[in-house]
């Protein structure tokens, strides 16, 4: 190649690069047509360091896209009309691109030198955003999310996924389904304790977001913790993200739910041997348990990914539950400049990719909108609140319906209203089909209990509702209780805080 057209090029700094190679693939492409859509498929502008390059495969890029040869005659005359043609060096240079090649046959070797590049010089990049970040920082949470989005930016954009043969899967589909025999296969969805819910969707399931909603004082939380608790007991890890209620308050809420405490006593502090009995049991049981608490207002997905990527490394991960969506903020400032809805779409997307990356179930807690409350019917997919999104990204979206705050009085004088029952519908399961099944829940101490074959609960016949009025499930207060759980934070675990 003429020495006077190569010095035309910019040349970087000191960043890696290899204008040869550069050279090399972008003559490949002008020179074997059969190539150029599988390879111009893998290359973006911003792998290329000479801006005279970046013009002439953005220029070769909308010719294939019109589904046309890119070859010197269609590649010069596209320049020549946006103009663009002397910036690069004139025909002259084009026709220099094919004579420095010798063939096309080696295309992947120079492809493979041009990512390489690319990728350590936008490596070098982030680094040096990182170190400006937090040179000017005064918050060390922050530059370590910074710096963790930064590195994980680029390895996203670095996905090589490709398609892949069947017949190269099936073997490990079929390994799979062997081992779905034995109940201890990893294959198998984690188990939440609830039968009904194990058997309709086969359990948690890894990478899946799962969103659990309700209208305010119908138990969502509750139901959130007691998988958490019931997971904690049979060995996995979890991690709890509550943006509303503290540490302490989730623990209280567990020692109540493990001990079957009446939390009014607790909180009065009118507490019998017995119960005082349970509530060290309860402790004893929950020390050990593998749950970190984060309290944090305001969070985004990315700063929960960073922390579970933490914890993960140190300590495992097997389960997150967020509690709740509505009261998380968007990790992307121009989505919140966009709206409330978009900033919830956003939220509901990187959620979905925060199960994937983690492979790990989410299970997200939402709050359904006004309207729905002034149906009185059963809710339903269109009432998730803030935004559509939610339902497109989940795997499987729940709700909890309490028939006995909108049941008609015909409906309680026949009894057909059972006092503390509450309806666990599956509206959406990407895994299988949607299903209602009937859950007690036991408000006084926070619990969610199977119903029986027979219809009792703890050896107790369940009893319909004997007043003309629907009985509310007793809400329970947030107050904080001088009681102490060994339940650890997330941040005292990673700093030793």
């Amino acid at each position: 190649m003429a020495e006077t057209n190569t010095k035309k090029l910019k040349m970087p700094g000191e960043l890696p690069h290899s204008l040869e190679a550069e050279q090399s693939i972008l003559g490949c492409l002008l020179l074997d047509t059969r190539m150029q859509v599988e390879v111009a498929a893998f290359l973006h502008e911003d792998d290329f360091v000479s801006e005279a390059h970046k013009i002439i495969f953005n220029a070769m890029n909308e010719i294939i896209l019109q589904n046309k040869p890119v070859d010197i005659v269609t590649l010069s005359d596209l320049l020549e009309k946006k103009g663009e043609l002397k910036a690069v060096g004139g025909i002259e240079y084009l026709t220099e691109l094919i004579s420095v090649i010798p063939s096309a046959a080696n295309y992947q070797h120079y492809l493979d030198i041009v990512h390489r590049d690319s990728m350590l010089r936008k490596l070098i990049l982030g680094a040096t955003e990182i170190i400006q970040e937090s040179i000017g920082s005064s918050d060390s949470n922050s530059s370590l999310a910074f710096a963790e989005k930064t590195v994980f930016d680029i390895s996203d954009k670095a996905d090589t996924s490709s398609l892949v043969k069947i017949g190269n899967i099936l073997p490990d589909v079929m390994m799979m389904l062997n081992e779905l025999g034995d109940e201890n296969s990893i294959h198998h969805g984690l188990k939440t304790g609830y039968r009904e819910l194990d058997r309709v969707l086969g359990g948690l399931r890894p990478g899946n977001l799962i969103v659990l909603a309700a209208r305010p004082g119908c138990g969502k939380t509750s139901f959130g913790m007691n998988i958490v608790e019931n997971l904690a007991r049979q060995g996995h890890t979890c991690a709890v993200f509550s943006l509303e209620m503290s540490k302490e308050e989730l623990a209280q809420r567990m020692i109540c739910s493990v001990a079957e405490v009446n939390s009014q006593h607790v909180k009065t502090g009118k507490l019998d041997r017995t119960e005082w009995r349970k509530i060290r049991k309860a402790q004893e049981i929950l020390a050990p348990s593998k749950i970190y608490i984060e309290e944090s207002a305001g969070s985004n997905p990315h700063e929960i990914l960073s922390k579970c990527r933490r914890l993960k490394r140190k300590s495992g991960l097997d389960f997150v539950l967020i509690d709740y969506i509505q009261l998380m903020e968007s990790s992307n400032p121009n989505r919140k400049k966009e709206g409330r809805q978009q900033e919830v779409s956003d939220i509901s997307r990187n959620l979905k990719i925060l199960a994937k990356e983690l492979k790990v179930p989410v299970l997200a807690l939402s709050q359904l909108s006004r309207d729905s409350a002034k149906r009185k019917e059963k809710p339903q997919l269109q009432d998730l609140r803030d935004s559509g999104a939610i339902e497109q990204d989940a795997d499987i979206v729940m709700f909890i319906h309490r028939p006995d705050q909108y049941a008609s009085e015909k409906d309680i004088e026949e009894g057909k209203i059972k006092k503390n029952v509450v309806e666990i519908l599956v509206e959406k399961n990407r895994h299988g089909s949607q299903a209602h099944f009937d859950l007690y829940f036991k408000g006084e101490c926070t619990k969610f209990k199977d119903i029986n074959t027979d219809g009792t609960v703890d050896g107790e016949e369940i009893k319909p509702i004997e007043t003309d009025k629907p009985i509310a499930v007793e809400e329970i207060a947030n107050d904080n209780v001088a009681i102490t759980a060994d339940v650890k934070s997330i941040d005292d675990e990673m700093f030793g805080g």
